[in-house]
């Protein structure tokens, strides 16, 4: 079993839902944080969890964000499970930008 820390950055060029972060299948991870920016204008920003074992998606938060102004989505540890995506949808392209802080819980073997 391996804790691994990681990051995912994201730059929204496009105003579809967009994958951020997917947890890999022999994995558990916590979020820590969702933290973005919005560059220009005030932007919606829509923050969803897929949960792959329901097949469902889920908002777990909106937001409006004003010019140069950044914001933490994650107002909690946001656990997801195996295959669990964590994707992020804005009204606007190429104004918002940022990262997610992650603990990966891996529980492969890593012996062999």
């Amino acid at each position: 079993m391996a804790n691994i820390y990681k990051n995912a950055f994201f730059d929204l060029n496009t105003t579809n839902l967009t994958t951020v972060y997917t947890c890999p299948s022999d994995s558990r991870a916590i979020v820590q944080n969702i933290q973005y920016t919005n560059e220009s204008g005030t932007t919606q920003v829509q923050v969803y969890v897929t949960d792959n074992s329901a097949s469902t998606t889920y908002e777990i938060n909106h937001n409006s964000v004003s010019a140069n102004q950044t914001y933490n989505a994650a107002l909690g540890p946001v656990v997801l499970e195996e295959s669990d995506i964590l994707k992020i949808q804005a009204n606007a392209a190429n104004v918002l930008s940022g990262t997610v802080s992650i603990l990966e819980i891996n529980r492969s073997d890593q012996n062999g």
